[in-house]
């Protein structure tokens, strides 16, 4: 049968009115299925670029790798399997980015250097920081232009001026006797791009700070820090306590272990809108050996450390004196130093304790005391006596446990 206009079932002429319910749904259904698949095309096409930045942020540090190698056989062995030893150096290279702070005259010295150990079995960090003037043995470095200098007992920082990582590596080997298994070099503009990816940094203040060379000025009381107050907070030396490089080091280890527990407490880590912020950041501005120069090598980093206890991230300092012949220098405090590489190394357990009101000899960080905890004493650490711990030594410290601001 036809209607009058000759077209079959009665539809009309746009062929809209007369299809069936079923065929609608299927019609529905294909461009449900044809949006799914464009969202799933876009949202691979974003995460596929979001990735490559971020992988193509990083630098590999190929020329440090080849001088560490031509250096393999003197290098310290790793005794202790699963553990890993990572050096992280900041820059003050005034060069690109950060020739605001003062002419780039084609040097560039650690402004900070630290030495993380991860345990073995990742329920800890101790990251041990290593004074820019501690007076050491500086092995023979190969400099930019090509030529080599000289060992040379000198102050530590001197090692990444002459030598860049590669340097300061084998320096810090030498000193301690401790593999360094990976490094990495962040210079002024990653750290505040990181401070400000996370929301600024909170720190508390005993009296008003006014330090021009620091670009600082800062009332009393709680502040939370940005970007660049939060590099002149760690850099500032003049102007805040004693002046000493001491107290510098001790507001660097607060400022981190306040940033590690901003990090964790917001849920940084697990959360993608947040953590892409930070990634960006950290990877424009920071230089790795190429075992870490990729999302992979540094989330493996992140994934080992995101879940250790704040109390349980340690910070403390080379136990050390003032140098005898310039009491501007430092040299390690003996036999307190040995004490404390040979935990590191060995990947036996050490504690840190604060350090009192006003300690005696200030600058020094040693063992406190010996501690008799055999809870958590492996038993290859105990001695012969069956039953009976090693005692585990105590050196002065802190925790990001302990950064509240108070």
């Amino acid at each position: 049968m036809t209607d009058s206009a000759g077209i079959p079932g009665g539809a009309t002429a746009t062929g809209g009115a007369g299809k069936s319910p079923r065929g609608r749904r299927r019609r529905t259904l294909r461009w449900i299925g044809l949006g799914v698949a464009l969202l799933v095309l876009l949202g691979a096409g974003t995460g596929w670029w979001i990735y490559s930045k971020l992988e193509g942020n990083i630098h590999a540090d190929t020329s440090a790798e080849a001088e560490l190698r031509r250096y393999e056989r003197e290098r310290p062995q790793n005794f202790a399997t699963g553990a890993q030893n990572i050096l992280i150096i900041g820059s003050d290279s005034r060069s690109g980015r950060n020739s605001g702070y003062g002419a780039d005259k084609g040097t560039q010295r650690s402004d900070t250097t630290m030495l993380l150990h991860l345990p073995a079995d990742r329920k800890s960090a101790t990251a041990v920081s290593i004074p820019r003037d501690l007076m050491t043995e500086v092995p023979s470095c190969l400099k930019a232009d090509g030529t080599r200098t000289g060992e040379m007992f000198a102050q530590f920082n001197w090692s990444f001026e002459w030598g860049g990582a590669a340097c300061t590596i084998r320096t810090v080997e030498k000193l301690t006797g401790i593999r360094v298994d990976h490094h990495m070099v962040i210079d002024f503009g990653g750290f505040k791009r990181m401070v400000d990816a996370v929301g600024g940094v909170e720190v508390c203040l005993r009296q008003p700070v006014d330090d021009t060379e620091a670009r600082l000025k800062l009332s009393a009381g709680r502040q939370v820090l940005h970007g660049e107050q939060a590099l002149g907070f760690v850099r500032a030396r003049h102007s805040l306590g004693n002046g000493s490089d001491t107290e510098r080091i001790g507001r660097q280890q607060q400022f981190v272990g306040s940033l590690v527990k901003k990090v964790q407490s917001n849920g940084v880590l697990l959360n993608p809108t947040r953590l892409y912020p930070l990634l960006d950041a950290a990877t424009s501005s920071l230089t790795t050996d190429p075992g870490l120069a990729s999302l992979r090598g540094l989330y493996e980093l992140v994934r080992n450390v995101r879940d250790i206890p704040t109390d349980q991230i340690r910070f403390l300092t080379v136990p050390r004196k003032s140098y005898a012949p310039n009491p501007n220098r430092d040299e390690l405090l003996e036999p307190d130093a040995t004490l404390l590489f040979e935990r590191l190394r060995m990947d036996r357990p050490l504690t840190v304790t604060p350090p009192a009101p006003e300690p005696a000899g200030a600058g020094r960080s040693g063992p406190a005391e010996d501690a008799e905890d055999g809870s958590d004493t492996p038993a290859e650490n105990r001695n012969g006596t069956a039953g009976t711990p090693t005692p585990v030594p105590t050196f002065t410290g802190t925790t990001a446990g302990a950064a509240d601001c108070r």
